[in-house]
C-alpha cells in the first residue's frame, strides 16, 4: 500500500510540474498571447512586440505569417515608423505597411535613408514615393542591392525613359534592378536591335520602349534569345513589321512569355478549328493576339461553348476577341442581351466582348454604363512603314 501511495503522489507531482511549465510558457497581452520560452522554440523580442502593439499593428497576423521577424533580436520599429511618419504617413498607413511587410523593421535607419536617396533619383515627391511604399513595401525595404539599384536607375535615365515609368518598373518588378546593370543592357540592346531590324524609326524607339516596359516590366529578366526567336518566327509566319509592332503593344507579356513551339501549335489548331486560310488566321490573330498565349484545352473549351450557344464560326472569325472571355462570362452576357430583346445572330457579338462591366438596351440600341480601356499607354506609338 505504501508503494501505491508513493506512486500516486509522484504521478500527481509530475502532472503539476507539466501544468506549471505549460502555464509559464505563455503570458497574456492585450494583443494576444506571446510565447516567452519553450524548449526548442526561439524567444520573441518583447520590445519589438510592444513597439508594434503601440502602433496598432496586428501582432497575430504578423506572428502567423512572419514570426521570424518577431524572433529577431535586433529591430528598428520606432525608427521605421518615424521615417514613414516623416514621409507623410498617418498611423493607419504605418500599421498597414508594417503588417503586410514586417521585415521593414529589420532595416537599419542608415540603409533606409540610403534607399530613400536612391529612389529620389526618379521620385523626388514625398507623397508619390509614399504611395509606392504603401503599395509595394517589399520593393522599397528590400535592402542589399543599393549599388545595382542606383546603377540601373542611372542607366535607364540615360536612355531618356520617363522617371515615373522607371519608378513604376522598380516598384512592380524590383528584381530588374537588383541584378547588375549589364544584364539590363543586354536585354535593352536586344529589344532596340529587334526594333530597328523590324523597320522601326529611331525617333520612335524611346516611346516604343516605354510602352513595352509599361505593359511587361518583367521582360527585363527574361532570356534575350527568346525575344529574338519569337520575333523571327512571327516574321517567317508572314506577319509584317507593322503587324508585329501591333502585336507587341496589344498583349501584355506577349513577346517574352511565349515560345515558338506554343505559338505554332496554337496557330495550327485555330486555323483548323475555324476553317480558315493563312491570311484569315493572320487577321484573326491581329484582332485577338491572346489566341497565341491561351492553352489549347482552354481554346477548345471556349470554342465549343460558343458553338453550343448557337454562335457560328463565321461570327467567331468576325469577332475573335470573344475567345478572350471565359464561357461563364459569355453565357451571362448572352442571357442578359437576349432577355433585353437583343438578337445576337443579326446584330453581332460586339456587345459581348471587351472589358465591359455593364450595359443596357434602350430603343434597340446598346448603351455601355461602364467600360475601361485594355491598357493606358505611356506614350503614343507611331510606326511609319
Amino acid at each position: 500500500m505504501f508503494r501505491v501511495a508513493t506512486f500516486s503522489l509522484c504521478l500527481f507531482y509530475k502532472r503539476q510540474q507539466i501544468c506549471l511549465s505549460f502555464t509559464r510558457s505563455f503570458t497574456k497581452k492585450s494583443y494576444g498571447y506571446r510565447l516567452l520560452s519553450s524548449k526548442g522554440t526561439e524567444t520573441e523580442n518583447a520590445c519589438t512586440i510592444d513597439s508594434l502593439g503601440n502602433l496598432e499593428v496586428n501582432i497575430s497576423k504578423v506572428r502567423q505569417l512572419k514570426r521570424w521577424v518577431l524572433v529577431n533580436q535586433v529591430a528598428y520599429v520606432n525608427e521605421t515608423a518615424e521615417f514613414l511618419r516623416e514621409m507623410g504617413a498617418d498611423k493607419t498607413q504605418i500599421a498597414s505597411i508594417l503588417e503586410r511587410y514586417p521585415e521593414a523593421v529589420l532595416c537599419t535607419p542608415t540603409d533606409v535613408q540610403l534607399q530613400r536617396e536612391i529612389w529620389q533619383l526618379v521620385c523626388s515627391n514625398k507623397k508619390e514615393l509614399l504611395m509606392i511604399i504603401e503599395k509595394f513595401p517589399s520593393s522599397f525595404f528590400t535592402i542589399g542591392h543599393s549599388n545595382n539599384l542606383k546603377a540601373n536607375i542611372e542607366y535607364f535615365k540615360e536612355l531618356g525613359l520617363n522617371k515615373k515609368l522607371i519608378s513604376k518598373v522598380i516598384a512592380s518588378a524590383p528584381q530588374n534592378f537588383s541584378h547588375p546593370v549589364e544584364k539590363n543592357k543586354e536585354m535593352i540592346c536586344t529589344l532596340t536591335d529587334s526594333y530597328m531590324k523590324l523597320g522601326g524609326l529611331r525617333t520612335n524607339m524611346r516611346p516604343w520602349l516605354q510602352k513595352l516596359l509599361s505593359l511587361d516590366p518583367f521582360i527585363l529578366i527574361k532570356d534575350p534569345s527568346i525575344i529574338k526567336e519569337n520575333l523571327i518566327f512571327l516574321h517567317v509566319t508572314g506577319f509584317t513589321s507593322t503587324e508585329i509592332f501591333g502585336l507587341l503593344t496589344k498583349l501584355k507579356g506577349f513577346i517574352s512569355a511565349l515560345s515558338v513551339s506554343s505559338m505554332a501549335e496554337n496557330l495550327a489548331y485555330t486555323k483548323k478549328s475555324l476553317n480558315c486560310n493563312d491570311q484569315t488566321i493572320k487577321d484573326i490573330i491581329l484582332k485577338c493576339p491572346a489566341i497565341l498565349s491561351l492553352p489549347i484545352p482552354v481554346l477548345m473549351e471556349r470554342l465549343q461553348g460558343l458553338l453550343n450557344s448557337g454562335i457560328t464560326l463565321g461570327q467567331i472569325k468576325q469577332t475573335p476577341a470573344i475567345l478572350e472571355l471565359t464561357s461563364q462570362i459569355v453565357q451571362f452576357r448572352i442571357q442578359k442581351l437576349v432577355s433585353s430583346g437583343y438578337d445576337i445572330k443579326k446584330e453581332g457579338l460586339g456587345p459581348l466582348t471587351g472589358t465591359k462591366k455593364d450595359f443596357e438596351i434602350s430603343s434597340g440600341k446598346i448603351q455601355l454604363k461602364k467600360e475601361r480601356p485594355i491598357f493606358n499607354p505611356v506614350a503614343p506609338l507611331k510606326i511609319d512603314r
